[in-house]
C-alpha cells in the first residue's frame, strides 16, 4: 500500500530531514506544494486534506492555523511545533512514554511530536515517577547541552557564517526560566511542579544530552543507584530505540568526558546512571534532529499506520 504524505513547512530543518527519511521509502508518495504557493491557504488546505499523514513543521501559531484547515477525518496530523504537546485530544508522539502509548498514537488522528530536550528529560524521569522512586512532589532541575542545529536556520547561519567570537563558547539560554519545553516536561513525567531547566548550545552541529542531578536522600527511602538502573532496564526492555547503558558506564568515562554526539545519525536514545553513594546524575543523549525531531515524527507515523516502527529509520 502507498501512503500520501504532505509536509507543511518543508523548507525548515525538521521538514527537510523528514523528506530525507521519506525519500528512501517506496511506500510513500510525497505531496509537494509549488514554491510560489507555500503561503496559499487554499492550496495548503487541499494538500493537507489529500494526505493520509501530514507533518506540520511550522511555528506554533501557523501550526494551529494549519490544523484548522483540515476537514478530512482520515488525515492524520503530526505536529512538530510546541502548539499541541499538552493539548487535549492530541496523542503525545513518544511511543516509549508508557505502556499503552503506542495504542494511543495508533488510534489518534492528532499527534504532537515531542521537543528534543523534553524527549530526553521525559525518558529519564517518567519511569522513575511511575514506580514511585522519584516523588511527584520532588523539585527537579536539569541541564541540556545541544548542537546549534536545534535553533533552526537562523541559528545555523549564525554559527556557520562566523564573525561573532562569543559563539566560540558554550551558550546558556532561556535564563528567564520559561523554556517552551517545560510544560511538556512537567505534564508527561507526572511531576507536580515545573523543573528548573537550563539548556546550553555548543559549537557543534547536532547531538544533545540532558542531565538530571538527584540526591538519593530525596528519593523513596532506600533508593539506590542500582534500583534506578533496574527501573530503566525493566521499563525499556525490548525497546528498539532506547539503549540502557551499564551502571556507571566505564566506556563513557574512559576518555574522561561524555560524548554528547554519540547518537548522531540514529533514532536512538542512550540512558545512563552515574552515581556515588549519595548522589546520582541521570543522563540521556540523542540526535536532536533524529529522535529529537524528524526521526521521532516518522516513528510516530509508522506506529500510527501499523507499519514496522523502524521503517526508514
Amino acid at each position: 500500500m502507498t501512503y500520501r504524505v504532505f509536509v507543511d513547512g518543508q523548507e525548515g530543518t525538521t521538514g527537510l530531514r523528514i523528506h530525507e527519511y521519506l525519500a528512501q521509502r517506496a511506500d510513500i508518495e510525497v505531496l509537494r506544494i509549488d514554491p510560489d504557493k507555500r503561503k496559499d491557504a487554499a492550496e495548503r488546505a487541499r494538500l493537507l486534506n489529500a494526505a493520509d499523514v501530514a507533518f506540520l513543521c511550522l511555528p506554533d501559531t501557523a501550526a494551529k492555523e494549519a490544523a484548522a484547515l483540515v476537514t478530512n477525518p482520515a488525515t492524520c496530523l503530526i505536529d512538530a511545533s510546541t502548539a499541541h504537546r499538552t493539548a487535549a485530544g492530541w496523542a503525545f508522539g513518544l511511543p516509549e512514554l508508557a505502556p499503552g502509548q503506542r495504542d494511543a498514537i495508533r488510534a489518534s488522528k492528532r499527534i504532537s511530536n515531542p521537543g528534543c530536550h523534553a524527549s530526553a528529560f521525559i525518558l529519564l524521569l517518567r519511569p522513575l515517577v511511575d514506580v514511585g522512586l522519584v516523588p511527584t512532589l520532588l523539585a527537579v532541575s536539569a541541564s541540556s547541552i545541544t548542537g546549534y542545529s536545534g535553533g533552526g536556520k537562523k541559528m545555523i547561519e549564525q554559527y556557520e557564517t562566523g564573525g561573532d567570537p562569543r559563539l566560540d563558547s558554550p551558550r546558556p539560554y532561556a535564563l528567564g526560566l520559561g523554556h517552551k519545553h517545560v510544560p511538556e516536561m512537567m505534564v508527561h513525567t507526572g511531576l507536580s511542579s515545573a523543573p528548573i531547566f537550563m539548556p546550553i548550545v555548543g559549537k557543534f552541529y547536532k547531538g544533545l544530552s540532558v542531565s538530571v542531578p538527584l540526591h538519593l536522600s530525596q528519593l523513596k527511602k532506600g533508593t539506590t543507584a542500582d534500583a534506578l538502573q533496574a527501573a530503566f532496564e525493566q521499563r525499556y526492555a525490548g525497546e528498539r530505540f532506547i539503549r540502557v547503558m551499564p551502571l556507571r558506564d566505564p566506556a563513557a568515562l574512559a576518555d574522561g568526558f561524555f560524548d554528547v554526539q554519540a547518537c548522531n545519525d540514529t533514532n536512538r536514545v542512550d540512558i545512563f546512571v552515574f552515581a556515588n553513594e549519595t548522589q546520582v546524575i541521570l543522563m540521556a543523549r540523542l540526535d536532536n534532529l533524529g529522535k529529537g525531531a524528524s526521526g521521532a515524527a516518522v516513528q510516530s507515523m509508522n506506529v500510527h499506520l501499523g507499519l514496522d516502527e523502524a521503517l526508514g529509520l
